[in-house]
């Protein structure tokens, strides 16, 4: 096994970014268009570090949901709680210090916490045109948040004819998974006029339990296993033996997306938007708190997110050609999210505590593209205006009795807003082989909290009030030496200013930590500040190589520390005497680390892409010593053969995962310790392989087994085990 491990280590060596292409052959660098500056911009011109993921591949790759689709990439570390979550890492941030970007929209909001989130997979994967995923600080275009890196996502537009004639076109597929007994139903519609145009679709996702693995290493023969579980019959809760106890009981949901979205061109120079995006769930259990032990028995009896409701009504102006301006785009949003928490522990009939979060959104973006000369320049403005209101309840199930109980956050009002403008400008020189790169941000971010009932923990304060401001820039140069070699280097800074999360959040971590986290009003902004490296090198048309490496310096990094409420640092919580802890800005840290890949065209048919990532991150004591950054993933990569020919394609593919040794996991963080053995997560690979065939013009069967040898695993900080052999079909009528 360590001999195979070393082979695809090996086999990696060579490696760059996902870059995988929709056939066989190899694209000029001039051939490839991104979006993540705003408009449309060849990608050879950007300094930043893109991965692009385009709606065929999305198709190919058959994923579940939006994370699975991002972790099969190679290039991105997802984590995952739950079956129903995924919380993709960028260069050792996650969550809140992430962006995630929709159609232009922001979804981070107030309450993104910066442990661990599922609201990616709140976006519906199968109505995506692409993904581009931006590496490194991304502050100047995309203001707070943008840390690590931007996920920006967009969903496919409605298509117009060029006559008067009314033109219906439609697609559809229906998947079914055996190791989680997935069935999901997708249908769209497009209807097409002269001026305008209207995309519909609809797709309904069941997912039962999920099946670990059966192939375990021999020095951890039970990680992972489910051994028994609590159920409740008769309204009397019961600890019993899970008949297989590779079946993660409690681990499956339900979701279903609509979206719909109508354009109308009002002439070649002006169109109008409307954009409607409608996504729901069951229950969805929070798998890792069921396996939580309390005096040796399990704890919880039920543990789940509620229904996780996201709404989206967007209006997208788009204008062209102005006589003072070549391009401009104007998006209002509004958004209204829902997410609850429900828990109870076991036998206790009279506590079913229930804490619900209700947010509205509302954001507008302008953005303008101006050219001159050699000159682009890309200016704009932004803001956003969020309002949440948190509700804690308790409930007893046998009398019905319905109790007060602390919220999540202050349970008065909670308002935090964001206010930005900035400049991006690109020059071309005259040579063609120089390309600047360079923009500024003036960003505010206001936030306002209050505690209307303060008799819960008598905080020796009832409101958080701040106001941040910050400046970001970035600057680069790119050297097109011909059009095979391009070599690229950039400085770039980022900032993140603290949200009602950080500030006011009350919070237990987990029943083995005992740890209590409170609000703490005096946390102030994060920053990193960042160095890139990157080298592309097209070999006689038919190999694609590329390495990027960085380092990046994180300031004032908020990290969960002892502290104290009333003098005391410890209380009494849910029955358990747990250590007071809050956000701090203790840390001053560092990262670095590389991605690099390799795309070769063995033949015609036949082409080759491997893909490796590595990050290294640490945080330094008062008293010098160096401690590891949570949230920094082992390197991980993937390595895949293709074939296409005719109607026929298939691919073979590796995904991999290295060590995570006990001694680099973060003491206090959200590195999850307690869901791994007792060393730390162990190293993993999956062999997998899919394929497709164009049984008729309109009918595309696809296929596959994934996780072939049937390997027991955990991605790093997660405390829900990955699936096991999985047998697939998938049927796909196109137009």
């Amino acid at each position: 096994m360590k001999k195979f491990a070393l082979a695809i280590t090996c086999l990696f060596a060579l490696s760059f970014s996902y870059a995988q292409k929709d056939s066989l052959s190899i694209q000029k660098m001039d051939e490839v268009v991104v979006y993540s500056n705003k408009f449309a911009e060849n990608k050879k011109y950007i300094v930043q570090k893109i991965d692009i993921i385009t709606s065929s591949m999305i198709a190919k790759i058959n994923a579940q949901n939006t994370g699975d689709l991002l972790a099969n990439s190679g290039n991105v570390f997802v984590q995952k709680s739950q079956q129903g979550g995924s919380s993709p890492v960028i260069r050792g941030f996650e969550a809140s210090r992430i962006l995630l970007v929709v159609d232009g929209i922001r979804m981070n909001n107030a309450i993104y916490r910066s442990g661990h989130l599922q609201n990616l997979i709140t976006v519906d994967q199968n109505m995506l045109d692409r993904v581009e995923v931006l590496h490194g600080p991304s502050s100047t275009l995309y203001g707070s948040d943008a840390l690590g890196g931007v996920i920006n996502l967009q969903s496919k537009t409605p298509k117009t004819t060029d006559s008067n004639t009314l033109k219906v076109s439609s697609s559809a597929f229906a998947r079914y998974s055996t190791v989680n007994n997935e069935k999901t139903f997708h249908v769209n519609m497009n209807i097409a006029g002269e001026k305008w145009g209207w995309l519909q679709a609809y797709t309904f996702s069941n997912f039962g339990d999920m099946k670990m693995g059966n192939n375990y290493s021999k020095k951890y023969p039970d990680f992972g296993r489910r051994s028994s579980y609590i159920t409740t019959i008769n309204g009397i809760d019961s600890i019993v033996q899970n008949k297989d106890d590779r079946v993660q009981r409690f681990s499956g949901y339900k979701q279903w997306d609509i979206t719909q979205k109508i354009l109308f061109k009002q002439s070649d120079k002006i169109s109008h938007l409307i954009n409607m995006q409608f996504s729901n769930s069951t229950d969805v259990p929070r798998y890792d708190r069921l396996q939580d032990i309390r005096n040796g028995k399990l704890r919880f009896a039920s543990w789940y997110y509620g229904p996780q409701k996201r709404n989206l009504f967007a209006y997208e102006l788009n204008m062209k050609k102005l006589s003072f301006i070549d391009e401009v785009k104007m998006i209002v949003s509004y958004q209204q999210i829902e997410e609850s928490r429900f828990t109870r522990e076991y036998q206790r009939y009279d506590r079913l505590d229930k804490r619900i979060e209700n947010l509205h959104v509302i954001g507008f973006t302008l953005d303008g593209r101006k050219f001159w000369k050699n000159n682009e320049l890309v200016i704009g403005m932004d803001g956003q205006l969020n309002d949440v209101k948190s509700v804690g309840t308790r409930t007893n199930t046998i009398t019905g009795i319905v109790s007060a109980l602390d919220s999540r956050y202050p349970n008065g009002k909670n308002k935090m807003n964001y206010f930005a403008t900035y400049a991006q400008h690109t020059l071309k020189f005259k040579n063609k082989k120089w390309v600047l790169n360079d923009g500024l941000r003036l960003q505010t971010v206001s936030l306002n909290s209050t505690i209307a009932d303060n008799s819960f923990f008598n905080f020796p304060f009832t409101s958080i009030a701040q106001t941040n401001t910050a400046v970001t820039g970035n600057i680069g140069l790119i050297f097109l030496a011909n059009e095979d070699l391009r070599i690229s280097s950039g400085l770039s800074s980022g900032f993140r200013a603290p949200n009602i999360d950080d500030l006011s959040k009350i919070f237990e971590t987990s029943t083995v930590l005992k740890r209590l986290v409170i609000p703490n009003p005096e946390i102030k902004p994060e920053y990193t500040y960042n160095v890139d490296f990157g080298i592309s090198k097209n070999f006689n048309k038919k190999t694609l190589v590329e390495f990027t490496g960085y380092y990046t310096l994180f300031q004032n990094a908020l990290v969960v520390s002892p502290f104290k409420l009333n003098g005391n640092d410890s209380v009494l919580y849910n029955g358990i005497k747990s250590a007071v802890y809050a956000n701090q800005n203790k840390n001053n840290a560092f990262l670095y680390g590389f991605s690099s890949s390799i795309n070769f065209n063995i033949s015609k048919s036949i082409s080759y892409y491997g893909s490796i990532n590595y990050t290294y991150g640490r945080f330094k004591k008062e008293d010098g010593t160096l401690i590891p950054l949570d949230h920094i993933p082992p390197f991980f990569g993937k390595s895949s053969l293709s074939y296409l020919k005719n109607k026929f394609n298939c691919e073979f593919l590796g995904l991999f995962n290295g060590w995570k040794k006990t001694k680099n996991y973060n003491p206090t963080g959200e590195d999850n310790f307690q869901y791994a053995t007792a060393d730390g997560m162990p190293s993993w690979f999956t062999l997998n392989l899919k394929a497709g065939f164009q049984l008729q013009k309109h009918l595309l069967v696809q296929a596959g087994v994934e996780n072939i040898l049937d390997r027991n695993y955990r991605n790093f900080a997660s405390g829900f085990s990955a699936a096991g052999r999985n047998f697939f079909v998938t049927l796909r009528l196109n137009p």
